[in-house]
This record gives structure tokens, sequence and C-alpha cells, in this order.
């Protein structure tokens, strides 16, 4: 891997390493809106994989593709935060969707079923099927989500103080509670769905093969499974707001 002067051999290790730049971004894909191409993860994730060969150092004590794994999603993340990950119209879609989950789950007891969902909408089956896929891109929490009714940044808060770090902050205690219970509450084949996904670290047609279902329905099981943890998250904090304000 070295050449004769003793520096990395970079076109030897482009060619090497090439397959895990690709699978990272097949695995990203899953997550991302359809307006995100392929082409453009593999062509950030390349510089993110140059990167690793001119960053790395091997008293760092780390194995080189682990290394190199982390600065290639990075990469990737980084090209991806310059545009928006979702349509600002598809997320407010996604949000009557998050609360028609709120007022079925009230009404009903249980996670409501997809036809449930989509007839709360006034939509046929298969439209609100293929608003799922459109919205593969969505996330259990967005920056937005931080924002107070005065305006106020969370981030923007908590970077006042230097006792804070912001990465915790979003993974505080309090935050994980709701996580873990909203993923808990998740029907039985969802749940599957996200452990596969973020435990296992299974791309679509991998899943797919297990749950015995497409590619494309394992990317509209997976938008469902993020609404209903939005959907819980967000309701736990309405719920817990308003029995505050009671007091």
């Amino acid at each position: 891997m070295y050449t004769a002067d003793g520096h990395f051999d970079r076109e030897q290790l482009v060619q090497q390493y090439a397959p895990l730049v690709k699978r990272i971004a097949h695995h990203l894909m899953a997550r991302l809106p359809a307006n995100v191409q392929p082409e453009d993860l593999v062509q950030n994730g390349m510089i993110g994989l140059l990167d690793a060969f001119a960053r790395y150092e091997e008293g760092l004590g780390a194995q080189f593709e682990t290394y190199a794994s982390q600065r290639i999603r990075g990469a990737m993340l980084d090209g991806l935060r310059e545009n928006d990950w979702l349509p600002r119209s598809l997320r407010r879609k996604m949000r009557r969707v998050e609360n028609a989950l709120q007022q079925l789950e009230q009404r009903h007891g249980r996670p409501p079923s997809e036809s449930e969902l989509a007839e709360n909408l006034g939509m046929p089956l298969g439209d609100y099927q293929k608003l799922l896929q459109e919205a593969r891109g969505h996330q259990i929490l967005y920056l937005d989500d931080f924002v107070c009714e005065e305006g106020e940044d969370f981030l923007a808060r908590r970077l006042g103080s230097s006792d804070d770090d912001p990465a915790a902050c979003l993974e505080d205690k309090h935050l994980r509670k709701h996580l873990v219970r909203a993923i808990d509450a998740l029907p039985e084949r969802e749940k599957l769905l996200m452990a596969l996904y973020y435990e296992e670290e299974l791309n679509q047609k991998e899943i797919g093969e297990i749950m015995g279902v497409s590619e494309s329905r394992v990317c509209q099981l997976h938008s469902q499974a993020v609404s209903r943890i939005r959907s819980r998250i967000f309701g736990d904090e309405e719920r817990a707001q308003k029995s505050k304000e009671r007091k």
C-alpha cells in the first residue's frame, strides 16, 4: 500500500476502498429524499476518502477502514447540509401525518394502521403510501424542532454557556427516554425494521429479503416508523407542557 518513497499509494487505495464509499452511500440513501442522487453521495464520499488518506496516521491506533468510514460519512453529510434534505412542502405533509397519528392513537389507544391513517388524511391508501415513499428523507429530529415560540434557537441558547456541549444537549437523558419509549411502542414489524437498519446496519435490499417485502415497501415502512416516533416524542412533550401549565 506504500510507494517506493514510503507514502500511501493513493491510486491503489482508491481502488481498494471505492466499494466502501459505495456501501456507505447506499446505506445513507435509505434515509434521504428521492431528489438526492447516489452519484453525489459517492462523489462527496470520495473526497472524504482522499482526506482520510491525507490525515491518517497509524499511530492513532484506529484501523484505517474505521477511520476512513468516519471521514467518508462526514463528507457525505457535509455535502447534504448544503441542501435541504427534505423539501419544506413535503415536511409539512409529514407533520399532517404526525398529527393524524396522535389523534388516532389517543382515540383508539393503539398505533393506527396505514388504512386508518389514509382515511383520516382523506386520501386513498395508494396515495398515502406514495407520500411515505417520497418522504424517505424524513428525520426523527430537525434543528427546526428546537426553535421555541419566541423564535430563539435551541442551540443558540445552549451555546451561550461554556458548560453545555450542544451534542450532549441533543442527546440528553430526557430525550433518550422519550426516544426509547417511542421505539418500544412501534408495531413489531416496524420495530424489527428499525433494529435491522440502525443496529445491524443492513441496507434496504437486505432488510426486504429478511422481511419478505420489496425495497420500496421497506422505504415506506421506515418513513412511517419515523413519523410514529416523532409523533410520540413531540406528543409527550406537548402533554408535559400542558400539565405544567395547569399546575
